[in-house]
């Protein structure tokens, strides 16, 4: 059965009589405005009533939580004790990256960062994270350990916690932060990918560093030099100082970072600092040897040299010779030059070490006790 003509829906054309029936303009027009009516109702508010009964539109505001411990916490906690540093000479100038180490204005940096404006050669500049920038004067500086305490005139400052770096573990996370390229109050996340690394960094040749570092995957470039690491409790672990990079065996502060970034140790920057502080320099143990750091064996060779073994120092009294292959040193394995004279600066002036050698063959053992450098 067909359906009856003319009863369709009014949006619908209908036919009768073979012609089409649509809606007159005055019908549309007043159907427009029951629809705006309706939905104006609807939208108006939140709030109301509709053919007597209550509505209730109701919104959801998501908020954002930043737990305590959290990355987020970490560097707002951090981050107003994190300085840039400029250092303006005539040939130039360089910036890196420091952080405030005592209230009344003293700033931990790398010494690499200021060495060529230090000692009247230029001027180094200090800008704290609220964006006030400041003279800065160094209190003395160490290339041994690459690192340098500088002073502003200002107190008040907020100084960073330091952790316990022999407590750290691989696998800790950490965060870096610093002005990498100019770019201040960066903040990087990684973990310790590794420890005791023996790293050498330094600006020239003749001027070399040698570290105990703390390795990282925490992206470090150029600018995050003499910037905190710190653990997931907010306090400092390592002062950040060198990279590896690609194409080259050897770390420096002058290219990308590919996760592979190293740290001083708090501990050791912390010792270094009080020395700076107090007498303007620092002092590192030593064994009075004088090491070939051309041989390529495992183990680090004393120099087969006469004036290898200083007269009258640890080495001398212990009875090492010119020549002894030093294997292990304070129950740590030796394999490079490099390993043995980071794994003496990690320890204190007056701490009794025992060296194991070999010596035409036999393995021997002896004790010693570390005096002060000079």
């Amino acid at each position: 059965m067909s359906e009856p003509m003319g009863t369709g829906p009014w949006w619908v054309p209908s036919s009768s009589h073979g012609k089409a029936k649509f809606v007159t303009r005055s019908n549309a027009l007043l159907m427009a405005g029951i629809a705006g009516l309706v939905g104006a109702v609807f939208g108006a508010s939140s709030s109301g009533s509709l053919f007597g009964h209550q509505i209730k539109l109701t919104s959801v505001s998501s908020s954002i939580e930043r737990p305590p411990g959290s990355v987020a916490d970490i560097a707002q906690r951090v981050l107003p004790s994190v300085v840039s540093i400029s250092a303006e000479t005539a040939s130039g100038g360089g910036t890196g990256t420091g952080f405030v180490i005592d209230s009344s204005g003293y700033i931990l940096t790398n010494n690499h960062v200021i060495a060529d404006a230090a000692d009247g050669r230029g001027s180094i500049e200090v800008q704290l994270n609220d964006g006030t920038t400041l003279n800065a004067t160094v209190v003395g500086r160490d290339s041994s350990y690459d690192l340098a305490v500088l002073k502003v005139d200002r107190t008040g400052l907020t100084a960073l916690t330091f952790g316990d770096s022999d407590q750290v573990a691989v696998g800790d996370s950490v965060i870096a932060i610093g002005s990498p390229l100019g770019l201040s109050g960066t903040v990087t996340l990684g973990i310790v990918s590794a420890k005791d690394r023996a790293v050498t960094a330094g600006e020239s040749a003749g001027d070399s560093s040698f570290i105990n570092a703390i390795q990282t995957d925490a992206a470090i470039n150029p600018g995050n030099s003499g910037g905190p690491l710190v653990n997931s409790a907010g306090a400092v672990i390592g002062v950040n100082s060198a990279i590896a990079t690609l194409g080259s065996s050897s770390l420096s502060s002058q290219s990308g970072s590919i996760g592979l970034g190293f740290a001083i140790p708090i501990n050791q920057a912390r010792k270094t600092a009080e020395q700076l502080i107090k007498d303007g320099k620092a002092t590192y143990p030593v064994v009075g040897v004088s090491v070939d750091m051309q041989y390529a064996g495992d183990g680090a060779r004393i120099a087969d040299t006469s004036n290898a073994i200083l007269p009258g120092g640890p080495a001398s009294k212990a009875g090492l010779r010119a020549g002894d292959l030093i294997i292990r040193f304070d129950g740590r394995a030796i394999t490079t030059p490099e390993e043995l004279i980071v794994a003496i600066r990690s320890k204190n002036v007056g701490d009794k070490v025992e060296i194991e050698y070999v010596r035409s063959g036999k393995t021997l053992t002896t004790s010693l006790t570390l005096t002060a450098g000079k």
